[in-house]
């Protein structure tokens, strides 16, 4: 693992005994060149657009439609309060979390730890260079836990790109100790069936336990065989994170045969994904519930035995859906926002050719109770404005707004921006605000804009892909009252009861 400090540069080396899984981490203090991006864990390649469509591109900005490369742009009650751009690590931004006065930014290349006692102005408290794309991440205590979803050649943060197709390659749950901020201390790592592309925390008092999503099995790959139909639970002793261990895979999906059950996908459900694992679990502790987005399905199951959850009600989109990516309860748990991510997240989905039903979200209420509850679909929200060709769009990650009776959300779309919209009536959700910047590019499509944009404390921290921290304020009176709400910790995908 490699440790980049700002302002001062350190050298030190600093090693960890071995831990459970014959786990030996050094870290070590470089200058920030020696940041090395890993070409296996590059995002996607720059799509070419026809020249019709980047010229529409530019016409677009000439006429004032849309803003120019990079320009930023919000409305009336945003305010823009501060960027801080990308350092050490040159990979693609992910997901970001929270506690105290710190927040946690993903990054393909390791993390970013920011503090923000003062949101107008984040500083950088440390940098970690761990590659293994994507680093989704989230905290808990003293303990950060990253994902692993790329073949790595081992499980340290020194390891190369191997191909999934040999044995020794690896991939998982990477478990960091935060005690010091400055100097986080890599401590364990669990090794889960075809890695770790999203996880999720259920903190109990003694221990976490973290539910692995992942997908796409083949018979090609030793270490992810299909079917799989299911999630892995990790079960980390806090006092001993380096016991971490799975203890158990539960099946999601059960069904006969070597794909086991879930959708189906193509050619039964063209333009569906088939249903092989899930992309992203929510789970909101103080109803025992959770929520799955599970490439073809959406899930709602009861999670009263956090090692064995059960399945409630199961829903499929077959006209609209294509990638059921996230999901986000409402405050109450009688609704579930799902998110499609059409396109994979790398195409120009926010236009009016595709529409404002596909690569968006679907909106579900939750009625009846107990285990007889069912998901009842309403409506589907979509970003109004319509972006160029060269700008990958689809609904991505966000959070509730806390606001007592309203069911309000910002949330990121990519090169779309970010969006402040209210769910309040199921049946006819609306956007209220926005921040966006224009085409990253205009005669190709690359991968950026807003990957997760989450309310925390009064602000609004977005982590942008290519253009690293944005921290914003929504200046309006329907969310006023959000700012009076304070969280020690917050990990999204484990929403809290923002009232108790």
């Amino acid at each position: 693992m490699t440790l980049l400090n700002n302002p001062r540069t350190r050298r030190r080396r600093l090693g960890v005994g071995a831990v459970a899984a014959g786990l030996l981490a050094t870290l070590l203090t470089v200058a920030p060149a020696g940041a090395t991006p890993d070409p296996g864990d590059a995002g996607a390649a720059p799509k070419s657009v026809s020249k019709s469509d980047a010229a529409k591109a530019r016409e677009a900005i000439a006429n004032g439609e849309i803003p120019g490369p990079d320009e930023v742009a919000h409305s009336a009650n945003i305010e823009h309060l501060a960027n801080v751009p990308k350092d050490a690590l040159p990979g693609l931004n992910s997901d970001i979390a929270f506690q105290g006065r710190y927040a946690f930014a993903g990054n393909f290349d390791g993390f970013r730890i920011f503090d923000i006692s003062d949101p107008e102005a984040p500083k950088t408290v440390s940098q970690v260079l761990c590659p293994g794309g994507q680093n989704d991440i989230s905290v808990s205590g003293n303990l950060l836990f990253l994902s692993t979803d790329s073949s790595r050649s081992d499980n340290s943060c020194n390891s190369t790109s191997q191909p999934a197709t040999e044995k020794s390659s690896w991939e998982g749950m990477k478990i960091f100790d935060i005690s010091d901020k400055a100097n986080p201390r890599y401590v364990s790592a669990v090794e889960t069936a075809c890695g770790s592309h999203t996880h999720t925390l259920v903190p109990k008092k003694r221990d976490v336990y973290v539910y692995v999503s992942s997908y796409s099995p083949s018979a090609a790959f030793p270490d992810c065989q299909p079917p799989h139909d299911g999630i892995s639970v990790i079960k980390v002793p806090r006092r001993a994170p380096e016991k971490a261990a799975v203890v158990d895979f539960p099946v999601l999906f059960p069904g006969e045969g070597p794909d086991g059950g879930g959708n189906p996908g193509g050619p039964t459900n063209p333009g569906v994904s088939k249903t092989t694992g899930c992309h992203d679990l929510t789970v909101l502790p103080s109803e025992d519930l959770a929520a799955g987005a599970c490439m073809g399905d959406g899930l709602l199951f009861s999670i009263k035995d956090p090692e064995r959850p059960k399945i409630i009600d199961q829903v499929q989109d077959n006209e609209n859906f294509a990638f059921w990516h996230s999901a986000t309860f409402n405050q109450k748990a009688n609704k579930i926002v799902f998110t499609d991510e059409l396109g994979g997240g790398s195409g120009a989905t926010c236009d009016e050719a595709t529409g404002p039903k596909r690569g968006a979200n679907g909106i579900y209420d939750i009625r009846g109770k107990g285990d007889k509850r069912k998901l009842v679909f309403r409506s589907y929200f979509k970003i109004p404005r319509h972006q160029a060709a060269t700008e990958n769009c689809v609904a991505h990650n966000g959070s509730l707004i806390p606001v007592k009776g309203k069911d309000l959300m910002v949330q990121a779309w990519y090169q779309g921006g970010v969006s402040v919209w209210d769910f309040t009536d199921s049946a006819r959700p609306k956007e209220i605000g926005y921040f966006e910047r224009g085409p990253h590019t205009t005669d190709k499509i690359v991968t950026a804009g807003s990957w997760s944009a989450y309310y925390y404390n009064g602000r609004v921290y977005s982590n942008d892909i290519a253009m690293g921290l944005d921290v914003l304020k929504i200046n309006d009176k329907r969310v006023r009252s959000a700012e009076r709400v304070r969280l020690g910790e917050l990990n999204v995908q484990t929403q809290p009861d923002y009232f108790d």
